[in-house]
């Protein structure tokens, strides 16, 4: 094989690495510094605390509906 052709083709790789090395590492450092700018513009507001929701345990459904859900769920498995 030609040695030069080695040559260029290692070269071309080194070069697309870098390249692509030098991009994620500015992408990274642009992100921090963006990330580190944004927490000091931007100003915490406290949220008060929600009240739990309460669910009702003593509902009960009624027997029509509860065989047109167990209608669709056997059609539904098969």
């Amino acid at each position: 094989m030609d040695s030069a052709l080695i040559t260029q083709g290692l070269d071309l790789m080194l070069y697309g690495m870098g390249t692509v090395f030098t991009f994620l590492t500015l992408l990274v450092g642009i992100t921090t510094l963006m990330s580190l700018v944004v927490n000091k513009l931007v100003v915490e507001v406290e949220v008060a605390p929600v009240a739990p929701v309460l669910v009702s345990t003593s509902a009960k459904v009624e027997p029509r509906i509860a065989k047109v859900i167990q209608a669709a769920i056997d059609q539904h498995r098969k």
